[in-house]
Parts: C-alpha cells; sequence; structure tokens
C-alpha cells in the first residue's frame, strides 16, 4: 500500500482465527444501521484524514497481523449511557495479509503505511492457516 495516509492496528480480541472475524461481522451485533462491519471504540482518532485517505484497519489475532479492512468512514456512536464513542465504519471485504509479529497493546495504535504488512496474493489468501504461534515465528526469521 503507497504512502498518503495511516492505518489503525487494533487486537481482534475473542477471535484466534480470521474466520472467526469474518462470521462475527456477518452478525447484527457487528454491524452498524447501514449494514456495514464497524468497530466501536472510546477514542477517537486525532488523524482522521490521514485514516480516511485509504487507510485500513489491520488486525491482531494472538499476537499477530493476518487481516486487514479498508476503512471506509468514522461515525459517532452514541452508547446507552449517553457517552460518544467512535464507531470505525469498515469495508465487508477481509484481506488477508502477511504475517506480522506484533507485541500485545491497549486500544489502537497508528500503522505507517510502509510499515504495514503486504496484502497475501489471491490464490494465497485461501489456504488453511498455520498456527498464529508458527506463523509468528516464520514471520520473525524473514519466512512468510
Amino acid at each position: 500500500m503507497a504512502g498518503g495516509h495511516v492505518n489503525l492496528v487494533k487486537l481482534c480480541v475473542g477471535a484466534e482465527r480470521v474466520e472467526d472475524l469474518i462470521d462475527w461481522q456477518k452478525t447484527a451485533r457487528a454491524k452498524g444501521p447501514d449494514g456495514l462491519p464497524r468497530h466501536v471504540t472510546r477514542m477517537w482518532p486525532k488523524r482522521v484524514d490521514e485514516l480516511l485517505a485509504g487507510g485500513s484497519l489491520y488486525w491482531v489475532f494472538k499476537g499477530v497481523i493476518l487481516a486487514r479492512q479498508r476503512i471506509v468512514r468514522l461515525d459517532q456512536v452514541t452508547g446507552a449511557d449517553g457517552i460518544d464513542r467512535c464507531g470505525i465504519v469498515l469495508d465487508p471485504a477481509v484481506l488477508r495479509t502477511e504475517a506480522m509479529p506484533k507485541r500485545p497493546f491497549q486500544g489502537w495504535r497508528y500503522l505507517r503505511a510502509a510499515d504495514a504488512p503486504r496484502d497475501l496474493p489471491e490464490g494465497r489468501a485461501q489456504e488453511d492457516d498455520l498456527p498464529p504461534r508458527l506463523m509468528a515465528a516464520l514471520a520473525e526469521i524473514g519466512v512468510r
């Protein structure tokens, strides 16, 4: 992915595999009023223009970035508690990426376009996942 934008990276809590994320996003609870998947977070990103210039949300599964989704827009979401939050509205297409180890963190982090893992080629995107620890080990030694 070329420069000019910035991405977000987020732990995919409760999911062990990319398929778990895909299955979750098919549910009504994972979608906004427009039917698009969204992830609601407490903090609003400060680099909105850069995110909306082609940024994606990169998902971390068990310590390894394995997939991304293009960020469509950011919506204000008011919770039942009256607190405003940020709804990160995502393209429904979940694109698999090369495995990239990522240490645990809370919330989300910015990820420069130059540092983001590449998308897997079309044919490799359908391969069965290796165990995340094995993918992380292979990525650390440069075998992808």
